[in-house]
Parts: structure tokens; C-alpha cells; sequence
């Protein structure tokens, strides 16, 4: 997968579970605003974030972040 993979993960888990990017933003603790421009890809995401997400999706952070096709 290539390095921009994790933006359109991050998108499909989100979509696959039926949650708004204000819903994710509140898991995280954060705005929608920012929680959009982590999807876009126009910032990256804290370690912290990433670990939250992995927790909440249940999936592997390799899988988040494009590194593992297995989840």
C-alpha cells in the first residue's frame, strides 16, 4: 500500500461504522474540523489518536496505517 493509504482506511472504517467525523472527533477528543484534516491527510495524526482508534475499530495499528492488510 502506499504511504497515503491510512487517509482512505481512516475513511471506510468510519463510514463501515455508521459514525460522523464529529462522532470520531469526540472519541478523540478533538474538532471536527481536525479530526477532517487527519481524513484528508492534511495533518498527521498523534500517536495517541492512533493508538485510541485502533482500540475503538478494533484493528491493528499496522492495519490503520496501511501497513498490514490483516486487521
Amino acid at each position: 500500500m502506499n504511504g497515503m493509504a491510512y487517509v482512505r482506511i481512516l475513511r471506510d472504517l468510519r463510514e463501515d461504522a455508521d459514525k460522523t467525523q464529529t462522532q470520531i472527533a469526540e472519541v478523540l477528543g478533538t474538532s471536527q474540523t481536525m479530526y477532517a484534516r487527519y481524513e484528508r491527510g492534511a495533518n498527521e495524526m498523534p500517536i495517541h489518536h492512533l493508538i485510541t482508534l485502533s482500540k475503538y475499530y478494533g484493528v491493528s495499528t499496522d492495519y490503520l496505517l496501511g501497513l498490514s492488510k490483516e486487521r
